[in-house]
């Protein structure tokens, strides 16, 4: 058999070789996490077959004697028949991301072998008429061996690689084979990881998806160079042009499935920039956005796309019967109340949540059991919610440029229109009995249509909900008191500077570097009250370390003392901005300051003042003041 490549597993692998199976499950439902050129793969239902089966299957006059040979050697009849159903068969369709076949198709038939611990790729290609041709230059083969009663090894076998072809997309190259993908195959067996979540896309048909969102992606890529938010420009635009595909192709089957005309209506509750509302509603769907901030960028999208700056709270006022669909993208405290809103608004309202930061109805979200993961108990508690709520629950995992990724979907009802009362007494109770657990004030039923005793409907259901503050407050440890975070800074430099080799520091016959810490022995310097004060700024005491990088040069959790001689230090961070002409010298150096042997650099070198006379004015233009801070 001709071997191309082979790879040792670690000593003493305990997961193979179910894990060899695992991981080729991997490669074969989900090419696309290694072959960043591929968008999918559409497969049939895997089908086990026997010994009769297989040479049926095989009985192929595009299957020469040598083709068979390979799929079949060293298997004797009576091994075959004696594990009757060792053998299954399956076809993936490849979905590139952009596709360069026309109307053909690019198939494979896998072919896994239980008994030896192999299987087999045949890779064909299929024309618009149905007309199939075999690649027979692209077989190829994994097998999983067990040597010498205790190594496991990995082996990649090829028909004819002197005849094998290539395009980097649905035929990949055989040195990737060899040196990307085998690797992967062999850590996939070796970690053997099952996923807490479904398969990503596993509600749409691909190869829409992939079409859609090419489309889509090339038609506002252009909002990457316009981007005026301090954000990243190609996370979020891509991303959001992620969704925004997923909903189209979801609410485009829907109307398939349903026999609908009319593009569905949306409202986006926690809409944040706005691009979702805006590529939903270029592309056709009526609807709008609302968040409680205006963002800059809203100005930028024209009159068509609907933004509304106002707080919601959950109640009789944000109710939306006239609504298709509820969308709730990263929308934090509003995401267990989105399920709820969607169901009180009328009985055909649907919804999409993509959950983000965790929050219960009421206050951040208490964890209540720790063996599964802080977001996979998250989101079964939204599932929960959606499904008390009275909404059959699906869940998936979309393609975007993040790690909370999954999103949650309800497209029906679990009961009927005529129970909607008692339906509505569950949802009731159930928001009651958060309201307890969270120390928020309990109004008597929270339910929608229950009269008060004046007569006036409740619409108060959302009673000791807090939404977000209209102005967003800075946490990045900048609006702390100048004193405190010079308090902070000194107390951690002089930390470092009086260790020696012995304890960690370094020895300098000239200027003292000092020592390391991490983070973490760096807190344990800090009083109880100090650290308290810091946990309320996002990223507390390693943000404030990182904001002051003319002292500190903080890299995998380890704090130094910043030397300027060294170039690599002295670039502090890749990410920042150079220092602008008009900014030099318009801050005091702290070492010339603080350190005992004053600043390493000469007065003329260092972008820092050496004393009151070396002090500059800032020419820099003072940054715009926001209107919503007066």
């Amino acid at each position: 058999m001709p071997k191309l490549f082979d790879i040792k597993f670690p000593g003493e692998c305990k997961t193979l070789p179910e894990g060899f199976w695992s991981a080729v499950d991997v490669w074969i439902k989900k090419p696309h996490v290694v072959n960043k050129r591929l968008c999918g793969i559409k497969e049939t239902e895997s089908k086990d077959v026997g010994r009769e089966a297989l040479l049926f299957l095989l009985d192929d006059p595009e299957l020469t004697p040598d083709v068979l040979s390979f799929i079949t050697s060293t298997v004797s009849p009576a091994q075959t028949h004696e594990k009757e159903n060792s053998w299954s068969s399956s076809v993936r369709t490849v979905i590139p991301k952009v596709n360069s076949y026309g109307t053909n198709l690019q198939k494979e038939v896998i072919l896994k072998d239980f008994g030896r611990q192999l299987v087999t790729f045949l890779p064909f290609e299929e024309d618009s008429e149905g007309q199939v041709s075999l690649k027979r230059g692209n077989i190829y083969q994994f097998q999983l061996l067990h040597q010498d009663c205790e190594e496991w090894v990995l082996e990649l076998h090829v028909l004819a690689s002197d005849a094998w072809f290539s395009d980097g997309v649905a035929y990949p190259k055989l040195p990737w084979l060899s040196t990307d993908l085998l690797p992967k195959l062999v850590r996939w067996a070796t970690e053997c990881k099952t996923s807490e979540f479904k398969s990503t896309l596993s509600l749409l048909p691909v190869e829409k998806y992939s079409v859609m969102y090419q489309q889509l992606k090339e038609k506002y890529k252009a909002m990457v160079k316009i981007w005026p938010e301090v954000t990243d420009p190609e996370k979020f635009v891509y991303e959001d042009v992620a969704i925004a595909t997923y909903l189209i192709v979801l609410w485009a089957e829907e109307r398939a499935e349903k026999s609908l005309t009319a593009k569905q209506s949306f409202v986006d509750l926690g809409c944040g920039n706005g691009l979702l509302v805006h590529i939903l509603a270029n592309e056709g769907h009526p609807g709008k956005g609302i968040d409680v901030r205006k963002r800059k960028i809203w100005d930028m999208y024209g009159p068509q796309t609907l933004l509304e700056e106002k707080a919601i709270t959950p109640s009789e006022r944000f109710l939306f019967p006239g609504t298709d669909w509820l969308i709730g993208n990263h929308s934090d405290e509003l995401t267990p109340w989105i399920p709820v809103i969607a169901a009180r608004s009328s009985y055909s309202c649907r919804y999409f949540v993509l959950p983000c930061c965790f929050f219960d109805f009421y206050a951040k979200y208490q964890r209540r059991q720790c063996k599964k993961s802080q977001y996979k108990e998250y989101i079964d508690f939204i599932t929960e919610v959606s499904q008390v709520s009275g909404f059959n629950t699906e869940e998936d995992c979309l393609r975007i440029p993040s790690t909370k990724r999954v999103c949650l979907v309800g497209k029906s009802r679990s009961y009927r229109l005529s129970d909607e009362a008692e339906a509505e007494q569950r949802r009731a109770r159930y928001i009651q009995s958060h309201q307890t657990t969270s120390g928020a004030t309990a109004h008597r039923s929270g339910i929608r249509n229950d009269k008060d005793t004046d007569g006036t409907l409740d619409s108060s259901w959302g009673a000791g909900f807090q939404p977000r503050d209209r102005v967003e407050a800075v946490r990045n440890c900048a609006a702390l008191p100048r004193d405190f975070v010079d308090g902070v800074v000194l107390q951690v430099a002089n930390v470092l500077l009086g260790m020696t080799g012995e304890d960690g520091g370094t020895s300098s016959t000239d200027w003292n570097q000092g020592g390391s810490l991490s983070v973490s022995e760096v807190a344990g310097l800090m009083e109880q009250e100090t650290l308290q004060l810091l946990k309320k700024e996002c990223g507390g005491l390693q943000t404030l370390l990182k904001n002051n990088h003319q002292v500190f040069r903080v890299e995998g959790g380890t704090v130094f003392i910043r030397d300027w001689r060294d170039r690599k230090s002295s670039r502090a961070d890749t990410k920042r901005k150079p220092v602008a002409p008009g900014a030099l010298k318009t801050r005091p150096c702290w070492f010339y300051d603080h350190h005992a042997q004053r600043c390493p650099l000469q007065a003329a070198h260092c972008a820092f003042a050496h004393g009151l006379e070396d002090l500059r004015a800032s020419t820099r233009p003072l940054k715009k003041m926001r209107n919503d801070t007066f």
